[in-house]
């Protein structure tokens, strides 16, 4: 059985993270009256797009976190990226709350960047790195040999 600690947890939390900004523009929409979209108000824009921005990135952190875990093991590396992508992803939607640019919307989408690109270029070198090993032709060891191909 495999298990990927880490991916499990940071799959978790994203997920109550998920839940937790739907849940934000839900509860503005039914204290503005707005049953569906936005209503033409900019906060319940704000919200939606900070939701989605959320959905935009969070599966393919998720994947290469799960696929980099995979091949490198549960390093402690990938915790720290990890938790990292989650308190930037937290930031962000905080930081979309207030007007303009600001630390913590800047701040949140700059991890999220960040940690996506670790993981790619982490996920790029491992792929690269295993093509580059010798293969051991498994038909010469069946036959009691050791020869690579």
């Amino acid at each position: 059985m495999i298990t990927l600690p880490i991916t499990l947890t940071i799959a978790g939390a994203a997920a109550i993270m998920n839940v937790w900004l739907g849940l934000r523009v839900s509860l503005l929409r039914r204290r503005q009256g707005i049953s569906i979209g936005d209503g033409g108000k900019a906060d319940i824009a704000t919200r939606m797009r900070a939701h989605a921005n959320y959905v935009e990135y969070t599966p393919f952190f998720l994947i290469l976190l799960a696929l980099n875990e995979l091949a490198r093991g549960s390093e402690p590396w990938l915790w720290l990226v990890a938790i990292l992508f989650i308190i930037g992803r937290l930031a962000h939607p905080l930081g979309m709350d207030r007007p303009g640019a600001n630390l913590l919307r800047v701040a949140g989408i700059a991890i999220t960047w960040l940690g996506l690109l670790a993981l790619a270029a982490a996920a790029l070198a491992a792929s690269y790195a295993e093509q580059a090993k010798p293969k051991v032709s498994y038909a010469s060891l069946a036959l009691g040999g050791t020869k690579l191909s």
